[in-house]
């Protein structure tokens, strides 16, 4: 226990002294991140075809069937992407779990994938695969939008909200182990280095999506170290960006007036440690209709990757009954990413107006019809 805390406050000290590098970014946000797009940069460059090349990660259960719809939709959009289909199954090397080179040199060249639902073998010695890539790829910032669907009936009609979970570390770091037998302890790892980070990727993102408002999510109130160091570089930050208003809100209070009344948080980008943003997030994603219809990207310094969040569904797998709208969605996360906005708008608008016409959807969305009949709808509304 005592040498994982040395090792900790050694991360501490080696954080602060690349403070320095991590703050540079700050002058380039405020100069170009309105320009660039709202989920970060892209630096991929067209084949020789003309196309831009993405690694295509199909996934497990559904996750082959809603990533065909993905292509098929692509396809008729003419959207000028060359997809590249690997597999992630993990192997065990050296005691650690690590996905196959082949897919992980496909991720390192395009810089850019598109993830369908991964379910992780129980039982085998194996680490989770969503962790497992952000870890290899350094994934840092998980953006998570959930807005209202027009014309998608739930109690709930005005969210629109934004939030941006810290992906390397907090409770998720997995630094465990057993004190005595029937005592075990979680170690819960927060770093400036990690925590400015995400702190100026929310603040580049809020300028871009025109939002200028930050609200930092926490419960410094009771662990005073280390979310009082989360929130601490998040205030630091924010004295780099005068013209983004910043405030700051428990993680219960947050909640509690986003159940109560979501416009409350429709102005502002949410930023907050790992643990935090995976709760919140989905609690934002049952206000608007589920996961189902929540897209989602992860942003790194190597690579990002846009990704389903919900499960693998394996009861309904091969059954051609599949909703494909949440990978649908991150693909135009994705698309915006790399700057081919019109795409992103032309695919996002055919999806949208095929689920609020409701008579091509899927069951979990109300309707009877099959994964092929729902992407056959969105295909007929480009």
């Amino acid at each position: 226990m005592f040498s994982l805390t040395r090792r900790a406050i050694a991360a501490k000290s080696q954080a602060k002294r690349k403070s320095s590098t991590v703050a540079g970014l700050a002058s380039r946000s405020m100069g170009s991140a309105a320009q660039q797009s709202a989920i970060g940069q892209y630096s991929g460059q067209k084949n020789s075809q003309g196309m831009y090349e993405v690694t295509l990660i199909p996934g497990d259960g559904i996750g082959p069937e809603i990533s065909k719809s993905v292509e098929r939709i692509f396809t008729a959009a003419s959207v000028p992407i060359a997809w590249e289909s690997v597999d992630v199954t993990p192997v065990v090397r050296d005691g650690k779990t690590v996905i196959p080179d082949e897919a992980l040199q496909s991720i390192l060249r395009t810089k850019i994938a598109l993830k369908g639902p991964l379910a992780t073998p129980i039982g085998k010695g194996h680490v989770s695969l969503n962790l497992t890539l952000r870890r290899t790829f350094n994934l840092y910032a998980n953006v998570r939008p959930c807005k209202s669907v027009p014309g998608f009936v739930t109690p709930y009609s005005n969210v629109d909200t934004v939030l941006i979970r810290e992906n390397t570390e907090g409770e998720y770091s997995g630094i465990e182990h057993e004190v005595v037998g029937g005592v075990m302890q979680s170690i819960k790892l927060i770093t400036r280095t990690a925590s400015e980070r995400v702190a100026r990727f929310a603040f580049a993102h809020a300028i871009a999506t025109g939002r200028n408002h930050v609200t930092a999510v926490h419960k410094a109130n009771i662990m005073k170290l280390s979310d009082g160091l989360f929130l601490q570089a998040c205030q630091e930050v924010a004295r780099d960006f005068p013209h983004v208003q910043f405030d700051e809100v428990l993680l219960d209070r947050a909640c509690l007036q986003i159940v109560q009344d979501p416009a409350q948080y429709a102005n502002t980008v949410m930023v907050m440690p790992n643990l935090y943003g995976d709760i919140l997030s989905d609690m934002c994603a049952g206000l608007i209709g589920g996961l189902g219809l929540t897209p989602s990207g992860n942003i790194g310094r190597d690579a990002s990757i846009f990704e389903s969040v919900h499960g693998t569904g394996p009861d309904i797998a091969g059954l051609d009954k599949a909703n494909p709208t949440a990978l649908l969605l991150s693909s135009c996360m994705m698309l915006r990413h790399m700057n081919l906005n019109s795409f992103a708008d032309r695919i996002e608008s055919a999806a949208l107006a095929t689920i609020a016409d409701g008579k091509a959807i899927t069951a979990d969305l109300g309707g009877r019809a099959s994964n092929t009949q729902f992407t056959d709808a969105i295909i007929s509304k480009l």
